[in-house]
């Protein structure tokens, strides 16, 4: 389908952001002119010197975000028009400027004394800049002198560029042949793929299977080089920064105690027996003699599909999520209606799905609507994105809105529980509720156990490189086989195909992201939990993570809502929730 075909009532409203593209070009013309922060430089030594410098780098980004909001959703729309490529990458280049313009704030800040720093924090003026100081103050052994700080800062770009070049070939440039599908030949496409892995032929889904990971295998080596250099990049600022591994940077920079990752391999790691379990008994129900990877996908109850439109996904989606108040349910309505979401799959759009918020403007969802229950609950899940970004936006300033990546995928995953939740409680059908524990097992398998999976691959992978160990197609490969066999255990055919599936995976180049999707289901269970359990009281103590931005560390925030990740009871619940769930399916045979 090209966009033209697409009713406007199903497109995202980018006129919220600019008119037009002549709007656009003159607010990125002004902007690029008034890049002027080389008057601040050796200023950062007094409290008002550095509260002006603050507002004006705030007044600053707050135009740059909106001119980078309007061109990443345009280049979205389609990747292969070059126009939006162009100004996404004049935006991105225009960032690197800044970046180097601005870098020596840092070091002259962390030069400043301790006791300096500490006396700012208790400046009433300071109070919207606390936890930023305060985490200045634990980089200080981090931060370079001022010329190295900008070398860092001009290398941005250049070092993007593995993941730059992953988008092209993955959207624009993989090969992928077309097939026929009831009874048409259709192009395969990412969401075309998703759609017949989940369906019952089985012999289309072997036939997919083979020519998606054939297309893939056609440029693994291009994509290994990638993924290598992507890996690179992280060993590079590492080392520079002097972190003793990429794993310990990551995790410092969004002030999460490693102690978490651990507690998370540790308790998935003694779940997967009952992994293997499911996947016994989805060998069974399927009454398979050899289960591949490409089984593993469709629902072990057939005909309880929640073939939806989008309209009637969203009424379902608006039922489930009532229990976290009429306030919540009104704020999804008006994204739905007033221009937030591009609901349809179209030529050269982007794929997969995403919410994005930036501070001054409403949040945008980017979906490609199948009429399956996957899309069902990612229209939960990424309205979850949106107001999580919405209360913190609203209720935190600028420079504390911004929450981090570590808590990025909660509250969407709450609203994925309690849909579930709602639809497992509501139904009467035994074989529908069959499906949903299914679902809901699934749903654990990919958010807990698969990305969890991914973690490990990513930190041995740079563990790997860190050691002075090369990687290429043939040991990416070895590795990530080797974890699946661990995952899923010997009641899967672990083939050369899954061997190659790290090639295919756009998070891996956001380094350290994925098990962020694992700690974020464990905290989802034991939020939603208290609040059906709680009700109101629960929603406020919600409210008050959801609006918490960046005002405190993650895990703390977290707290507020009742998921304490310092605790490994937390995650040993929600893997007692996927054992609860298998063995009551087992019981509904």
């Amino acid at each position: 389908m090209e966009r033209t075909e697409v009713p406007e009532g199903y497109k995202w409203r980018t006129s919220d952001v600019f008119a037009s593209d002549e709007a656009w070009e003159e607010a990125f013309a002004a902007l690029e002119g008034s890049v002027d922060f080389a008057k601040y430089r050796g200023t950062l030594n007094t409290a008002e010197n550095i509260l002006t410098y603050f507002k004006a780098e705030e007044e600053f980004t707050l135009k740059f975000l909106k001119i980078y909001l309007y061109a990443f959703l345009k280049h979205d729309e389609d990747v292969r028009n070059t126009k939006y490529a162009s100004y996404l990458g004049r935006v991105m280049s225009l960032n690197t400027r800044l970046a180097a313009e601005t870098s020596f704030s840092t070091p002259e800040l962390t030069a400043l004394s301790d006791e300096t720093l500490n006396g700012f924090l208790k400046d009433a003026r300071f109070k919207d800049y606390d936890y930023m100081l305060k985490r200045l103050i634990a980089r200080k052994r981090y931060v370079l002198s001022e010329k190295e700080e900008r070398i860092l800062a001009l290398s941005g770009e250049a070092t993007d560029v593995a993941n730059d070049v992953f988008e092209m070939l993955d959207n624009a440039e993989l090969d992928l042949p077309s097939f026929e599908y009831e009874g048409k030949e259709v192009k395969l496409s990412h969401g075309m793929y998703s759609v017949v892995m989940s369906g019952k032929d089985r012999e289309k889904r072997r036939e997919v299977y083979e020519k998606y990971y054939s297309a893939y295998r056609r440029i693994l080596g291009t994509l290994a080089v990638t993924y290598a250099g992507n890996v690179k990049k992280d060993i590079f600022y590492k080392e520079a920064r002097g972190f003793d591994s990429c794993i310990g940077r990551a995790m410092f920079d969004e002030d999460v105690d490693r102690a978490v990752y651990d507690n998370l391999v540790s308790c998935v790691d003694k779940g997967t027996s009952v992994m293997h379990r499911y996947m016994e008994v989805r060998k069974k129900a399927m009454g398979l003699d050899e289960m591949y990877m490409y089984d593993i996908y469709p629902s072990l109850v057939e005909d309880a599909e929640l073939k939806l439109s989008y309209e009637e996904a969203w009424e379902l989606v608006l039922k489930g999520l009532s229990p976290l108040g009429e306030e919540y349910l009104s704020l999804l309505r008006k994204g739905r209606d007033e221009g937030w979401i591009d609901v349809s799959e179209t030529e050269g759009k982007r794929s997969g799905a995403y919410s994005i918020g930036m501070y001054g403007c409403h949040p945008y969802v980017l979906l490609n609507y199948q009429r399956t229950t996957h899309d069902v609950f990612t229209i939960a899940h990424e309205m979850g994105h949106s107001l999580h970004s919405y209360y913190s936006n609203k209720t935190q300033p600028f420079v504390k809105s911004d929450y981090t990546i570590f808590v990025a995928e909660v509250a969407s995953t709450v609203n994925e529980v309690l849909l579930l939740k709602y639809l497992l409680k509501t139904t009467e059908d035994k074989k529908l509720k069959k499906y949903l524990l299914n679902y809901f097992m699934d749903m654990v398998r990919t958010t807990l156990f698969r990305q969890t999976q991914f973690a490990e691959f990513e930190e041995r992978a740079h563990a790997m490189a860190e050691n002075g160990e090369p990687l290429n197609k043939d040991n990416l490969s070895a590795l990530y086989l080797e974890l699946n066999k661990k995952y899923y255990g010997p009641a899967v055919i672990h083939d050369d195909n899954i061997a190659i599936e790290w090639a295919r995976i756009p998070h891996f180049y956001r380094s350290f992201y994925v098990y962020k999707y694992a700690t974020g289901i464990t905290a989802a269970i034991c939020i939603a939990n208290k609040i059906l359990k709680e009700g109101e009281k629960a929603v406020t103590e919600y409210k008050k993570f959801l609006s918490g931005g960046c005002s405190t560390d993650p895990v703390s925030l977290l707290k507020l809502a009742g998921a304490d990740l310092t605790r490994e009871e937390t995650f040993s619940a929600a893997m007692a929730e996927f054992k609860d769930a298998l063995e009551q399916f087992e019981a509904l045979e």
